[in-house]
């Protein structure tokens, strides 16, 4: 094969986003500091996910089709920093294929010089041993060897092997990733997804079971009561096994011939250390007891078909009345005037998202540590705002990214994204805000206040690693601050006191703590009194944050 037409191309970028969303978990457990937000694979996933949906919306799609659905669902969808740098791929390669009607080397070979071009100018420092010089590569590669007669099963195979052996070199080029005894997690994800899309290239196509689109039920038609009388077998169930060893064909057969025993619409996909089950049944435990006989398992979910079908003309009713709800909500929003101001700030925990509404923050993105917010997450946040001047605060370094992607595609407002990577520098922009200073001038001063913070956060290590030299096993309690590990230890109290004997100093005169969810009120109050013993010339205040993870979070100002 020398082209490839739409329908190449729609199974191809499927096949590597559903390659993405199986191995997620697995890249998330790359990245180099061990904490149990570690959240590669996940924000990938979402991003590439979001275009995965908008794909299998069009059922005969053009090139030009494809390209949009692409690249509109991966900018809307982009979470974090691997998830915009990600859809910013995706965008400049959909530039050098929408023109087209099938693509061939010379196309797809400027197609990736177009992403690596467009993902390098999104990111204000580019640094190699990333996703980036992964790409980078790929494209050089690319570049090297198209022309108008090589076979695109030569041009794939070639820019495979020149991105694995730039992820394989990513330890070298990042020190911090050698020491940790891992590839860029960035990397990989996009090599996953590549490799994914070669596959189906090749004809080894994953089961593409993408979650369906929300129908827009504007005037549902009249219906009769469904009967469920014709549903022979009433549990929708699936799972996935983690094989324990290897299996035979024999032994597929047999585990097939005894899932169909008990029911129908069998699905069975082995492969990569796996078997994905799906089958309806009455008999939901005994398909569950079969997969254990052969390993561990995951993702198990059973629905239940006959309540389903009694309760879809509710939930069909129930869908107009909250659509026809949120129109009208909006359409009044929209009369209303514009605020000459307002401010947005990313957070998770009860007790932060209080203390920033109390600050006076119009709008609150839930998220940050454990979820970063998507870029359509930020402009709904900022239509909700309504004003004429919004400042977002993403308080967490891989959201950042994505605020700007959001300011990049509003025009009908000032958008000013202060760059607070934590929840206590967020905090110290709201406060410096001066209401007679013109928001230029506001978002200036807010950007310099907050150089003048330094964090700290506590949390726990998910797996055995190397970081500075230090040794940390899982279940270390670890200190983090603005750039990288301050301590580790078995008591968080003891984590917190070495953590601030690094950062405070002679000029430090507030030290601001947040109490997390898993930390009780009473190892609070006792660290705080040795907090203040310990650093006597510094005022201690202690607050109830509730964020989940991350047992304390401390400030020095």
């Amino acid at each position: 094969m020398k082209t490839i037409d739409a329908g190449m191309l729609r199974r191809m970028f499927l096949s590597g986003a559903k390659n993405l969303e199986i191995k997620k978990n697995w890249i998330n457990e790359l990245n180099v500091f061990p904490v149990p937000d570690g959240d590669t694979g996940t924000n990938m996933t979402m991003t590439i996910m979001s275009a995965a949906q908008e794909v299998t919306r069009i059922p005969d799609p053009t090139v030009e089709d494809l390209a949009k659905a692409m690249s509109s669902g991966s900018l809307k969808g982009a979470r974090g920093n691997s998830g915009v740098i990600l859809s910013q791929l995706i965008r400049g390669f959909t530039k050098g294929i929408r023109d087209h009607e099938e693509l061939d080397a010379l196309i797809l070979c400027d197609a990736c010089t177009k992403a690596v071009e467009t993902a390098y100018k999104a990111v204000m420092k580019p640094k190699e041993g990333t996703i980036l010089t992964v790409a980078r590569m790929m494209a050089e590669k690319a570049g090297e060897i198209a022309g108008e007669d090589i076979e695109l099963e030569d041009l794939f195979s070639a820019i495979l092997a020149a991105g694995d052996e730039a992820l394989a070199r990513t330890p070298e080029l990042l020190p911090v990733l050698k020491e940790a005894g891992v590839v860029d997690s960035g990397g990989q994800g996009l090599m996953t997804v590549l490799h994914g899309a070669v596959d189906a290239f090749n004809g080894l196509e994953l089961e593409l079971d993408f979650e369906a689109p929300q129908v827009d039920i504007k005037k549902p038609a009249a219906r009769e009561p469904i009967s469920t009388d014709d549903i022979k077998f009433g549990y929708c169930t699936e799972f996935i096994v983690k094989l324990e060893r290897e299996i035979s064909e024999e032994e597929e057969d047999a585990i097939k011939d005894y899932l169909l025993s008990l029911g129908d619409s069998l699905v069975f996909v082995v492969g990569d250390g796996l078997i994905k089950v799906h089958v309806h049944t009455n008999h939901p435990g005994r398909a569950f007891e079969k997969g254990l006989e052969y390993g561990q398992l995951t993702r198990m979910k059973v629905d239940n078909m006959r309540e389903e079908h009694d309760e879809r003309l509710f939930n069909q009713n129930e869908m107009k009345a909250y659509r026809e709800k949120e129109a009208a909500e909006n359409a009044a929003k929209a009369e209303e005037p514009k605020k000459d101001h307002a401010f947005i700030s990313v957070t998770v925990g009860d007790g932060l998202s209080q203390i920033f509404r109390d600050l006076g923050v119009d709008v609150i993105i839930e998220g940050g540590q454990t979820m970063n917010p998507s870029t359509d997450d930020m402009l709904s946040a900022i239509r909700e705002a309504n004003a004429e001047n919004v400042f977002i605060l993403p308080n967490n370094k891989n959201v950042i990214l994505a605020a700007n992607q959001a300011k990049s595609l509003v025009e009908d407002c000032n958008i000013f994204v202060v760059p607070t990577k934590t929840v206590p520098q967020g905090i110290t922009a709201v406060v410096s805000y001066v209401p007679e200073r013109s928001a230029e001038e506001n978002a200036e001063a807010m950007a310099e206040e907050i150089t003048n913070v330094k964090t700290g956060e506590v949390t726990y290590a998910v797996r055995d690693t190397k970081i500075d030299g230090v040794e940390i096993h899982v279940g270390d309690i670890m200190g983090l601050g603005d750039d990288g590990l301050l301590a580790v230890g078995s008591d968080i109290g003891a984590v917190v006191r070495e953590m601030l004997e690094k950062i405070v100093d002679e000029d430090s005169e507030l030290i601001s703590i947040y109490r997390g969810k898993e930390y009780s009120e009473d190892d609070m109050e006792a660290l705080s009194a040795s907090i203040e013993e310990a650093f006597e010339d510094c005022d201690v205040e202690v607050s109830y944050g509730g964020q989940p993870i991350y047992y304390v979070i401390v400030s020095v100002e």
